[in-house]
């Protein structure tokens, strides 16, 4: 049915609005992984027209990038996703309007925790507080996701989930991207058959009911907000929510978050006990055997994006500096990958991996020198952290 024409006029005037705001010279803007973010207080008229009170308050104007797709992304518009969650996690911020192109969030005030602990251990309070996020994102039900894909594995297919996610990244990631990356994958040490060898190794997993899944909590995702003497922690960017086994969400965040091991193994034990308190101890089921070959697909996949990331992050004429920067990059994938992939050949050495990066980029540069479109999908690539 259509909107009313009292309706269609309001969006349209907040749409004029907003758009007046999103390019105002005030505010900052703030590049992300996905999205640029363009933060600037809203005005007393749209304020006033999304039920913000103060037009002193601040929002996000968040427009996406184009980029080249290296892990899933099945919701195409994240406010619906966000819809879900804000019924059960209050902290995460809102979008408050979607004009699909773009959108407005609301705004929420402090510094993601990279800027706070770059690296290294981030405190037991802090792992609780992510322990618990995941608990509450596990219970939001299935009934206010979107729509999944038709080739969706079933709920509790936890097998048929790790292989979904195979094939994505052999067709959409590896396959895709072998024109241009074929020759560097080869010559540093990819085998051709990377993601079907690992899971041809992998068993039947344990069945575990599907759940919601961020999929993408690392320090730059996780906000730290001021909170009287001390703080809270609310996770942003859903754009990559899927919907799936949890153990996928734990692996992902264990890889990306670089915990050392003691974290690592701690924040492991609270998973499961939050989860458990929560009344979701179903999925963490055989947890012990099946993380691994979690963690390991994880380590499997990124082969790909981390060696191209590595590659376009050159300058047009690298020095030996840069090379050997680029090729330690590589290395560190390659040798993440090495023992689910069950390599046997010795590990990829820096000179080796200089100068297949150096062979790359002379080719690279004669043949998509000149390329507009192919340079906008790549540098959302160079972006894009996983």
């Amino acid at each position: 049915m259509p909107s009313p024409p009292h309706h269609r006029a309001r969006q349209a005037l907040v749409r004029r609005l907003a758009e007046v705001r999103r390019r105002s010279p005030d505010g900052a803007t703030v590049t992300g992984h996905h999205n640029s973010n363009h933060i600037v207080s809203l005005g007393q008229p749209l304020a006033f027209l999304l039920g913000m009170g103060s037009g002193r308050v601040l929002a996000k104007f968040r427009t996406p990038f184009t980029t080249v797709e290296v892990v899933p992304r099945i919701w195409r518009r994240e406010s619906e996703v966000l819809r879900a969650v804000s019924k059960q996690l209050s902290e995460v911020p809102r979008c408050l309007v979607d004009f699909e192109e773009w959108s407005l969030h609301a705004y929420l005030p402090g510094r993601v925790l990279s800027e706070v602990v770059q690296e290294g251990p981030i405190g037991s309070w802090r792992l609780a507080a992510l322990a618990d996020f995941f608990a509450r994102v596990a219970s939001v039900p299935e009934y206010d996701l979107p729509q999944r894909p038709a080739d969706w594995p079933q709920n509790g297919d936890s097998s048929g989930f790790l292989r979904w996610l195979g094939r994505f990244a052999e067709q959409r990631v590896y396959q895709c991207n072998r024109p241009r990356f074929g020759e560097l994958f080869d010559a540093v040490g990819v085998p051709r058959d990377a993601v079907d060898r690992f899971l041809r190794s992998v068993p039947e997993l344990s069945p575990r009911p599907f759940a919601l899944l961020h999929t993408d909590v690392h320090r730059a995702n996780v906000v730290v907000i001021p909170d009287g003497d001390g703080e809270r922690l609310s996770v942003i960017d859903w754009e990559l929510a899927l919907y799936g086994d949890p153990l996928h969400d734990l692996a992902t965040h264990l890889v990306r978050m670089g915990y050392d091991k003691t974290e690592q193994e701690l924040m492991i034990r609270m998973w499961a006990d939050a989860m458990r308190s929560a009344g979701h101890g179903d999925m963490t089921v055989d947890m012990d055997r099946d993380l691994e070959w979690y963690l390991g697909f994880e380590y499997v996949q990124s082969v790909f994006p981390d060696v191209m990331r590595a590659a376009l992050a050159l300058p047009d004429d690298p020095g030996e500096q840069d090379l050997r920067l680029a090729a330690g990059q590589v290395c560190r994938a390659i040798h993440r990958a090495r023992e689910p992939l069950a390599l046997v050949d010795g590990p990829l050495g820096e000179e080796a991996g200089v100068e297949a990066l150096r062979q790359w980029h002379r080719a690279d540069r004669a043949e998509w020198v000149g390329s507009t479109e192919e340079l906008e999908r790549m540098e959302g690539l160079e972006r894009h952290g996983c």
